[in-house]
């Protein structure tokens, strides 16, 4: 399969897994790094790879790559920003913020098995494939997960 149509095939799949790690614009970057990753080992790819499940490997790492980056940088500034008055009507509105933090804070192995099972579609088999654990660990993090989004969502 030309590699163009794998972009076209599994690019959304992989910008939903970039964007539940990352801000929208660290996920562009992923997405693009990811691809990029990707084109450079596409020729010595076996064929029977599952290449949805191996760019969602590919992707989940970039992005914690960012994320590992992130927390080694530091910020400088001059003066300590004001904290915020709070968010009007239309950043509330804006923002899907009380899951996505929810999602977030979980533990990365349950964040990860919750992230590409409910929102990428993948089976927990394709999951365990993808991040070389069992299926029985990638169904208990990804119930322990879902407990925990329900326990911290309702409350």
């Amino acid at each position: 399969m030309p590699f163009d149509r794998v972009v076209d095939r599994h690019g959304a799949t992989v910008l939903r897994v970039c964007r539940s790690i990352l801000r929208p614009a660290d996920a562009d970057d992923a997405w693009s790094e990811t691809f990029l990753s990707a084109l450079l080992a596409w020729p010595s790819l076996d064929p029977d790879t599952d290449l949805e499940a191996w760019l969602v490997t590919v992707a989940r790492r970039k992005a914690v790559d960012v994320v590992r980056g992130d927390r080694r940088r530091a910020v400088p500034v001059e003066v300590l920003p004001e904290p915020p008055a709070g968010p009007s009507f239309d950043e509330v509105l804006a923002r899907d913020d009380e899951l996505l933090t929810a999602v977030r804070a979980l533990p990365d192995r349950q964040r990860a098995a919750v992230v590409a099972h409910h929102l990428e579609g993948l089976s927990h088999d394709e999951v365990a494939a993808a991040t070389g654990r069992s299926s029985a660990a990638v169904r208990r993090a990804s119930s322990d997960g879902i407990a925990a989004l329900r326990t911290r969502l309702t409350s």
